[in-house]
């Protein structure tokens, strides 16, 4: 999932170096960042993602909502996901602070229909948000110190690293489904039995939220 390269980052923005699809080793599997820019600005965490269609969703909300005409669906609120991606590099890195900077980038033919925070964007306000960040806070010798240990704490790019990490995000889909999410109002769903009616003594999922949300799904 690309908008640029991270050589384009580079020719646009004030930065030492930047990296792509990187695989990094976590506790429980490992963990794919779209982008990392490193300067002595900040190093920024790029997680992209490739959508049309209305979005809605805020910095707080677990589950945003994608809805093009008709449809709706429903996807993990992305600065949640950078946040692992962020915490997975400052341990690699050994740094903490706020000079690791997350920022969401969106492409595709997508609107905003809710008011996003400034990091969360699209891709030429995604350069602008980068280029605000003026501010030095890393000398010449630590953005080279972190490009080496990115280079080698990172999972070497391969076609076996790609199906480990492919495997690994299935699992976590899959834990996830065994959690069911309501596709209306993105609460938990209840696994529920129908007491009377027709469909008396049938198991079906409602929504936790109920009477407010009266979503059903078959079980």
């Amino acid at each position: 999932m690309t908008f640029f390269s991270s050589d384009f980052l580079i020719y646009l923005l004030p930065v030492s170096d930047g990296f792509q699809n990187v695989t990094l080793p976590t506790e429980d599997g490992s963990t794919q960042i779209d982008h990392i820019i490193v300067s002595k600005f900040g190093i920024f965490v790029i997680e992209t993602k490739n959508m049309k269609g209305w979005i809605f969703g805020s910095a707080h909300q677990k589950v945003w909502t994608q809805k093009i005409f008709k449809h709706t669906s429903k996807f993990q609120n992305p600065l949640h996901q950078n946040y692992k991606h962020i915490k997975t590099l400052q341990s690699c890195l050994g740094i903490e602070g706020d000079n690791v900077f997350s920022v969401i980038i969106f492409i595709g033919d997508s609107h905003f229909k809710t008011e996003m925070p400034e990091n969360v964007t699209f891709a030429r306000g995604g350069i602008e948000y980068i280029k605000s960040k003026n501010d030095i806070v890393f000398s010449d010798e630590q953005v080279s110190g972190f490009i080496k240990q990115n280079e080698s704490g990172r999972l070497q790019p391969s076609i076996k690293t790609n199906i480990q990490h492919t495997k690994h995000v299935k699992e976590i889909v899959r834990n996830k489904n065994d959690n069911k999410i309501c596709s209306r109002c993105g609460s938990a769903m209840v696994l529920r039995k129908a007491a009377k009616g027709k469909n008396a003594g049938n198991k079906f999922w409602g929504c936790s939220a109920f009477p407010k949300c009266r979503n059903v799904v078959a079980a």
